[in-house]
């Protein structure tokens, strides 16, 4: 399936979907203050933190265009290889953990359709924490050439939403958006029995660009 994606200007960088709930208040909030400051010394002092904190939040919800890399199963997450586990099924989990420094958009691992979306309610436990595998999450399934194939987008202490872009039953390409995590939180992507895991842990990672297996 081709790479749509790989029309877009390399560097360009836009906004994630999904981010102007936490987004567009806080630039207002430093907006209006920066307005006000000349006048009012409360202003004045509200202005450096919020315009420090909206600063921060368009550096979060950055949403950049990626050149997507070949391979049958790349990252669906920016971060650091956290756990490589073995399933009793067969199946392989690599865990990736992603800190509020991360782009939070996820990208699909494979070219496939979306066979289901799945939200299970649960906790907020840090998303490196143990514990963690009770945390808020959605899980998707993709009907790949490899198969089904299991993603899960975890939430974390402070990521209290995950918001998927695509339905049950959209054909995505490998690479394309289909969801984001508020701020730090965890995804694993479980590779299908006899597919040979191509990273380690403690490995960095680059949504739609890293390989996650090796031929």
């Amino acid at each position: 399936m081709p790479h749509s994606q790989t029309s877009a200007p390399r560097g360009r960088v836009r906004l994630a979907r999904g981010a102007s709930p936490w987004l567009l208040p806080t630039v207002a909030t430093a907006a209006l203050s920066l307005a006000r400051a000349r006048r009012s010394r409360r202003a004045a002092a509200v202005a450096v933190p919020a315009t420090a904190l909206a600063a921060g939040m368009l550096w979060f919800f950055r949403d950049p265009e990626r050149e997507i890399a070949q391979g049958r199963v790349i990252s669906p997450a920016d971060g650091v290889v956290q756990s490589i586990m073995p399933w009793k099924d067969g199946r392989t989990r690599v865990a990736v953990f992603m800190s509020p420094l991360n782009v939070h958009v996820n990208r699909a691992p494979l070219a496939g359709t979306v066979t289901s979306v799945e939200h299970v309610p649960g906790g907020f436990v840090p998303a490196f924490n143990k514990e963690s595998e009770n945390n808020e999450r959605v899980v998707w399934h993709f009907d790949t050439d490899l198969g089904d194939v299991e993603m899960i987008q975890i939430a974390g202490a402070v990521a209290r939403r995950i918001v998927p872009y695509v339905p049950q039953g959209t054909k995505v390409e490998q690479g394309e958006r289909i969801g984001l995590i508020r701020f730090g939180s965890r995804v694993d992507i479980y590779l299908p029995a006899g597919v040979e895991v191509g990273v380690e842990v403690g490995q960095v990672t680059t949504a739609g660009v890293t390989r996650i297996d090796r031929d």
